[in-house]
């Protein structure tokens, strides 16, 4: 919950209650798996997947003991975004220390194991593969981009904000799936002679001083053992991503190709425009020989997205009050995505290192995030609930994306949060740099076939039972 020093969070009341409520079901679906440690599967891969949900739900393994992994990634909303008024607000999400919010909003755990590992490919002429927006959980070190996704946000100053690594192993080898963890892993894991200021060097937040960036000062022994154990949490994690309770194939879609349902009349004619008018599945790939239909190429565009100027991000280029600066070009950061990964690194979080043969595509990448998946895209608790879509969270309707697509290049420029955006005109890109300009912009769809292309998305989020739905 919010604390008085947390005062200067720019969330509204409804925001906080809306937290509130995601906290509580957090605790909730924790405490049914910790219940399950009385009587755990016998199955190792099941072991695995129950203690990835473990440490998934557990909010002691951030710097406040306020914030879990699912606080971004919960399976009422496609384990995407859970808080309805931050996605229409804020777009991106607060961290554990509550004033501190990233520039990015968070993507779908449902089906993120499945992205190959970051490579180039020659026949493409690009990047393909990895993990977060900007593909820098490249999953060439653990041979799962999920995996090292789930190493980011435990250190990121903006999320859940350790000083050090080794304080999630800290952290975790007091909690109740610790026997479960050693029944996996190895008696070892937790085998650390911990320094006796541990505790409190993992209870101040993120990040550490330059000049001391492992603040645990473990032996060489114990700082490689806690390491290899972060990596095992990190594994689990994506190993439960991974299970049928998150990446399910259990849409409408996947019905119809299996036989046991039919679009109706409009999701038909959506994933004919889907296919065909729109050539939406040029990028958001839906099966071809040899594939899953997982609705992405798994490579990294430029649609044109529009700066959001609600990111708390763009005012968080000051010290805060521990004198941390999340963002030192304040006002005037522009978000280059790959292009800035592959030149810069991250400067928040960089799970993964930057191969030095793909530097020089930095320039061919700037302004490119990853083409999502589009499956559970407008999976949602109710009908009310807003969902915001593009890597800044801008877009707030899958209408409103759809008729982005459709119009960026048709309809006159404006001004943010001017008078018509979204529906007659539209502000210019974040950056222009490397913009799509072949699939995107000019679609020349009907306002119908926008509503049906809607629908066909729809019929994309998991959870469909055909004796229950037509």
């Amino acid at each position: 919950m919010l604390s008085a020093r947390d005062s200067a969070t720019p969330l509204s009341t409804t925001a906080l209650q809306e937290i509130a409520r995601v906290e509580n079901e957090i605790e909730r679906i924790e405490q049914e798996s910790i219940d399950r440690l009385t009587s755990p599967p016998e199955n190792q891969v099941q072991q695995i997947e129950l203690l990835g949900k473990l440490l998934l739900f557990d909010k002691e393994l951030s710097v406040n003991r306020n914030e879990a992994c699912a606080f971004c990634h919960m399976p009422e909303a496609g384990f995407a975004g859970p808080v309805s008024e931050i996605n229409r607000t804020t777009g991106s999400y607060p961290g554990s220390v509550r004033t501190r919010f990233s520039e990015r909003i968070p993507q779908t755990h449902s089906y993120a194991p499945l992205s190959p590992v970051l490579h180039y490919d020659d026949l493409k002429d690009d990047l393909v593969g990895g993990n977060f927006w900007d593909m820098r959980a490249t999953g060439r070190r653990l041979g799962n981009p999920a995996a090292e996704q789930a190493e980011g946000p435990p250190t990121n100053p903006v999320e859940m904000g350790l000083a050090d690594f080794s304080c999630a192993v800290y952290r975790a080898s007091s909690r109740p799936y610790r026997t479960l963890f050693e029944r996996v892993w190895g008696p070892q894991a937790f085998e650390v002679a911990w320094p006796a200021n541990t505790a409190a060097v993992c209870d101040s937040p993120g990040p550490p001083a330059a000049d001391d960036p492992l603040p645990v000062h473990l032996t060489p022994a114990d700082r490689g053992r806690a390491a290899a154990t972060f990596d095992q949490m990190a594994q689990s994690i994506a190993s439960y991503e991974a299970s049928h309770e998150v990446s399910p194939f259990s849409s409408k879609y996947d019905a119809v190709q299996a036989g046991k349902a039919q679009f109706t009349a409009l999701e038909q004619q959506g994933y004919d425009v889907f296919r065909g008018k729109a050539k939406c599945n040029l990028c958001h790939r839906d099966g071809g020989p040899g594939e899953e239909p997982m609705f992405t190429d798994y490579t990294a565009s430029n649609i044109g997205t529009p700066a959001n100027p609600d990111l708390p991000y763009y005012a968080e280029g000051k010290p805060d009050d521990r004198g941390y600066v999340a963002n030192r070009s304040g006002a005037a950061f522009v978000d280059f995505g790959v292009g800035g990964f592959l030149a810069d690194g991250h400067p928040l979080s960089q799970p993964s290192a930057v191969d030095a043969r793909w530097k020089p595509l930095a320039p061919q990448n700037r302004g490119h995030f990853k083409v999502p998946t589009l499956r559970n895209v407008d999976k949602r608790p109710s009908a009310d609930f807003v969902k915001a879509y593009g890597h800044n969270g801008y877009f707030k309707s899958l209408k409103q994306i759809v008729h982005f697509y459709n119009t960026r290049d048709v309809l006159p420029r404006c001004s943010a949060r001017g008078t018509g955006e979204g529906t007659a005109c539209w502000p210019a890109p974040e950056t222009t740099d490397n913009l799509n300009k072949s699939k995107v912009g000019n679609l020349q769809l009907s306002n119908e076939e926008e509503d049906a292309l809607v629908a066909f998305l729809q019929t994309l989020t998991d959870g469909f039972h055909p004796a229950e739905r037509k």
